[in-house]
């Protein structure tokens, strides 16, 4: 029996779905191991283990701090696991022993973000992106959520790709009941799920609704997301431009978000970068057509499900987008399409594969 820790620190974030379905599948295929979960002191009791031989630990060092690069290793090293499996790239560097890693994208690495001060946060940059690529190399494994980013990785950390492992997420039908979004009902509007930092190219996704009232003047686009200091400067920016029928609704719950969903006209993902594009499957899965960009691994997750466009140009997000609202491409299409390219994905398999590289370095 081998001693394994896992770093779900990230847990209860907006990244946090792939921690909690690795850890709920590992408990149903996994009862030779011995595993130690770190979660962050507010989290602790939100999170009770469901096989005996999982077990929770108090992990309170904050990411990008010096207690993590210090603290969180004298507690590794206390607990002395035979392998440590780390969520997201985040974690003490001179860690010795035997690491698995989860990078889930450079998107960190490469955008600013404005909701921050820029000079604290270009210094974290400069570290993160040393971290990376320390982390790239000392690991035994590297677990990426695509083949993009796995490609990607490799020519950013200067390592060999097969020591780079691509395990696909998945996603899930939302629980309960659906509950309308009392603004919406009855009309006409298209959506988008998530944060609005730059690389998400909300700005752009606006311009080209803009256009869209043109042919289409009963058409609303509805932003759900949490309204952090990003969203607000986007709420002003709306209002400066005078642009009508944009509702940023802030948080929502799953019932409302469901209700979104099945009756958006379609769901529009103009992102400049992601590794695994999660919102997108979250729609196909509620029977929304997916509009996306076709940057990154977009292309590579929702294979031939959605309808792509080029981000950076209005015009051609424009155009796609009418092409189906308009009825020039099929909607019934495009959702059979989607609930196809959902097989090809599940947390338990991810899970599975995750187990089996713990294996392949325990018996190494």
């Amino acid at each position: 029996m081998s001693k394994i820790v896992i770093d779900a620190r990230e847990l209860r974030t907006s990244t946090g779905r792939y921690i909690e379905r690795l850890l709920y599948y590992l408990q149903e295929l996994d009862n030779d191991n011995s595993y130690t979960v770190l979660l962050k002191p507010k989290d602790y009791d939100d999170w009770q283990p469901t096989n005996r031989k999982f077990h929770k630990m108090a992990c309170p060092y904050k990411e990008f701090s010096f207690n993590e690069q210090i603290g969180f290793l004298l507690q590794l090293l206390e607990i002395k696991p035979d392998l440590v499996h780390f969520g997201k790239t985040e974690q003490p560097i001179l860690y010795p022993g035997h690491v698995v890693t989860t990078i889930h994208d450079l998107t960190t690495a490469r955008f600013d973000n404005p909701s921050k001060n820029k000079i604290i946060f270009n210094i974290k940059q400069l570290v993160y992106k040393l971290v990376i690529k320390i982390v790239a190399k000392k690991s035994k494994i590297i677990i990426t959520p695509s083949e993009y980013v796995k490609d990607d990785l490799a020519k950013y950390a200067k390592i060999n790709s097969r020591k780079i492992v691509v395990t696909y997420e998945s996603a899930d039908d939302i629980a309960g009941s659906v509950e309308p979004y009392p603004e919406l009902q009855d009309k006409k509007f298209i959506m988008y799920v998530g944060r609005p930092t730059p690389h998400k190219n909300l700005y752009r996704l606006i311009s080209s609704f803009v256009e869209l009232k043109k042919t289409h003047p009963e058409l609303h686009l509805v932003l759900v997301g949490q309204k952090d200091t990003n969203y607000k400067k986007l709420a002003k920016w709306v209002e400066e431009k005078s642009i009508p029928d944009v509702i940023l609704t802030g948080f929502i719950e799953d019932n409302q978000l469901k209700w979104l969903y099945k009756n958006c006209q379609a769901y529009i993902f103009p992102s400049l970068s992601e590794g695994f594009g999660l919102p997108g499957l979250e729609a196909m899965y509620q029977g929304a057509p997916v509009i996306s960009s076709n940057t990154t691994c977009l292309p590579e997750i929702y294979g031939d499900a959605a309808v792509y466009f080029d981000p950076l140009n209005v015009d051609d997000m424009t155009e796609k987008i009418d092409s189906v609202l308009s009825g020039r491409i099929r909607v019934s299409s495009l959702v059979e399409k989607g609930h196809i390219q959902l097989k090809l994905y599940s947390w338990k398999k991810m899970a599975q594969e995750t187990l089996d590289i713990y294996k392949s370095i325990l018996n190494d």
